[in-house]
């Protein structure tokens, strides 16, 4: 990609039941909740996630990394580090890896505050909160890439 060109960028929050999706581009740096799709005894829907990555034609993946709030690493690490391993193999798109600490916490600390206010009236379900969590995940994306 040129230099400059708006990317767009799909974050995945991993968990053992359920994998949150969100994206947002380069030029905005908003990220936008889309869905969650089902991981499990078999393994991440694959063909889900191949239909995302068709459907919104990112340029760039970034993947939750869990850690426990001290910095270590959790019970989870692992398998996240190897799931995205698995998205770049199969997707040939760059990867990264973002500290995911409190992602969920502030995904529902967020869908809270859009029901007080009205923002929201449906119930907050799980698949929201993973959805929401994706979404902050990439949002430190965002801020990280900033940095560099």
């Amino acid at each position: 990609m040129p230099e400059g060109a708006v990317e767009i960028v799909v974050a995945l929050d991993f968990g053992l039941k359920r994998i949150g999706i969100a994206s947002g581009d380069t030029l905005t740096r908003t990220a936008n909740p889309r869905s969650t799709l089902a991981n499990g005894p078999q393994g991440p829907d694959w063909i889900g996630i191949d239909r995302v990555i068709a459907d919104l034609r990112p340029a760039r993946l970034a993947v939750g990394e869990p850690y426990n709030a001290d910095g270590s690493p959790s019970a989870l690490t692992e398998a996240a580090r190897r799931f995205a391993e698995e998205l770049s193999r199969r997707s040939a798109l760059p990867v990264h890896l973002v500290d995911e600490r409190h992602s969920s916490q502030d995904a529902e600390e967020r869908l809270r505050w859009m029901r007080a206010s009205g923002q929201r009236g449906r119930r907050v379900t799980r698949d929201d909160v993973d959805a929401v969590a994706a979404a902050v995940i990439l949002e430190r994306w965002f801020a990280e890439s900033t940095q560099r």
